[in-house]
């Protein structure tokens, strides 16, 4: 069994963090004409902007500006209502928050104790590993493959004495892996849930991008009192709101918003009020929303992987949605860490796939990241082509 210690951990977060290229902490050491594929990022295109103006006006213009006033810990009525009936869940167990990952921190705060053991995706999206920070948590790599979290491994795990207080995964178009938890591997992961103990974050961010495919059910993760479900707008209407959401098991609600309550008290009562504004006046708007944006990703998603392919130098599968892909290099004179300073110095910036090691076991380290939400096909295909270039220089 291989465990990481806390004093081990900060070797992962400084993956997360120090390495050039990631996140935006190098945007002043970039070349003007460089091409991005790092974040998963909504295109701007499909965002609602001319409806979210709109909603603003209608929002402000309302007698008493409730919406520039203090509200409930829990949300606005209308917004976890909206939410709730889409979840189908009661709308007692919605609870508002400032985008996803403030729901992953309010699950780690909640459920953990310091020090406690943390299962965790391999390979892992690595800010979670900085909310892990909150608690002092150990963590425990459970190796996440072609169908999502291994969870024959993660029960021969507990098998052999594991004990995890919770057990964090992506369960659609993973990141970074791009795989989907199965239906049916989500109720074994719930049993195994309800029989040790532990609590399930699932962290769902990429759910209604799906643009293949038939959907995976949501009911395993809402029908237990042993997950909390966490979401987001993010990827859907936009980043900048700031706003997202947790389905809460039942004996988690009285903690969970009294934890709330002694922090920020709640998300802006002027963003819900415009987003509920936006998805309760015209009911169908936030599915063409989506409809768009899955049109928009399919086609880049396929010209991204087929440019790939074409090079003969990657293993690329296509996604059945959400906003990255996941190749892995197939030849294995080629130096990964090499190959990214020299994509660099063609102009490509990605994700190296060793950032998102939570542990041994994995292939990560021969794989790049790669985000194609924001960037157009032309774009893509020329990104594919100074990739192709940059790994020549190897050969």
């Amino acid at each position: 069994m291989t465990l990481l210690s806390p004093s081990s951990r900060p070797t992962l977060v400084q993956a997360f963090t120090a390495p050039k290229g990631f996140g935006d902490q190098t945007l002043r050491d970039r070349r003007p004409d460089a091409i991005e594929l790092l974040g998963g990022i909504p295109d701007a295109t499909v965002l609602p902007t001319a409806e979210l103006a709109d909603a603003t006006a209608r929002v402000l213009s309302r007698p008493g500006a409730a919406s520039l006033q203090y509200s409930r810990t829990e949300g606005i009525p209308a917004l976890r209502e909206w939410i709730a009936a889409r979840e189908g869940v009661a709308v007692d167990r919605v609870l508002i928050t400032n985008g996803g990952f403030h729901g992953l921190a309010l699950a780690v705060q909640t459920v953990l104790e310091r020090g406690d053991l943390v299962a965790v995706d391999n390979p892992v999206f690595p800010l979670f590993l900085r909310g892990l920070e909150l608690a002092d948590a150990r963590v425990l790599p459970i190796r996440v493959g072609s169908a999502g979290l291994d969870i024959d491994e993660l029960e021969q795990r507990l098998r052999d004495g594991a004990r995890p207080a919770a057990v964090y995964t992506v369960p659609e178009f993973h990141n970074p892996s791009q795989s989907s938890l199965p239906t049916a591997k989500r109720r074994e992961l719930v049993a195994l849930a309800e029989r040790y103990g532990f609590t399930v974050f699932a962290d769902d961010p990429y759910r209604e991008l799906r643009f293949h495919g038939e959907a995976e059910s949501v009911a395993p993760f809402h029908d237990s009192d042993h997950v909390i479900h966490v979401n987001t707008f993010t990827k859907t209407l936009g980043p900048g709101l700031r706003l997202g959401w947790v389905v809460l098991p039942e004996r988690l609600i009285p903690d969970a918003v009294a934890l709330r309550s002694r922090q920020d008290s709640h998300s802006s009562t002027f963003v819900q009020g415009v987003v509920a504004e936006l998805l309760t006046t015209d009911e169908s708007l936030f599915d063409r929303v989506l409809g768009r944006a899955r049109d928009l990703y399919r086609l880049r998603a396929h010209a991204l992987a087929a440019e790939l392919s074409a090079s003969g130098l990657f293993d690329v599968a296509v996604p059945d949605g959400g906003l990255f892909l996941w190749p892995r290099l197939t030849d294995d004179r080629i130096d990964a860490d090499r190959l990214a300073a020299d994509a660099s110095a063609e102009g490509v910036e990605y994700q190296r796939g060793s950032f998102f090691a939570s542990g041994p076991g994995t292939d990560a380290d021969r794989h790049l990241r790669l985000a194609y939400g924001d960037t157009s096909e032309e774009l893509l295909r020329e990104a594919a082509a100074r990739l192709t270039r940059a790994a020549a220089r190897q050969r």
